[in-house]
């Protein structure tokens, strides 16, 4: 009997980085490649939601601590949808979130958070998770998911 059941899904690679914002155009060029022969908008679009879930996950968890990492990882956990998962190296003090309490006029001025609604407005579904769902490994780390409807590769 194996330890992790047989499923269906396909999985694309996974890449681990240091949690630093430097790191970020590495990240990009490294889903671009990992994406060759899929539609550019498709890509452009995952390199965005990707680029904002890496960035939450260093400003806002252990991943932004010296030594920190961030998860990405790509699969397919049915034909026609690209799932990109970003996992964090667990929880600080604060968490992203998508601000609800603004006025018009602040949403205009506003220069931080907007990106979730932006994943929110791009994906067709995404969500969050713990890593290990126990309640003893909250501090584990979290998985930010965002799925995309997909044409064939090529």
């Amino acid at each position: 009997m194996a330890i992790v059941p047989h499923t269906d899904l396909i999985r694309r690679r996974s890449r681990i980085y240091p949690g630093d914002l430097s790191q970020m155009s590495t990240a990009r060029g490294d889903l671009r490649a990992d994406l060759t022969g899929f539609d550019a908008d498709l890509i452009d679009t995952l390199v965005l939601c990707a680029s904002e879930l890496m960035a939450n996950a260093v400003e806002h968890t252990r991943s932004g601590d010296p030594d920190g990492h961030v998860v990405r990882a790509l699969f397919h956990p049915i034909p026609n949808v690209l799932r990109l998962v970003v996992v964090d190296d667990g929880a600080r003090e604060s968490s992203p979130m998508i601000p609800t309490a603004r006025t018009e006029e602040q949403w205009l001025s506003a220069e931080r958070g907007r990106g979730l609604l932006m994943v929110d407005a791009l994906a067709t579904n995404w969500g969050v998770h713990p890593v290990v769902p126990f309640p003893f490994c909250a501090d584990l780390g979290t998985a930010v998911w965002a799925e995309f409807a997909k044409a064939d590769v090529s």
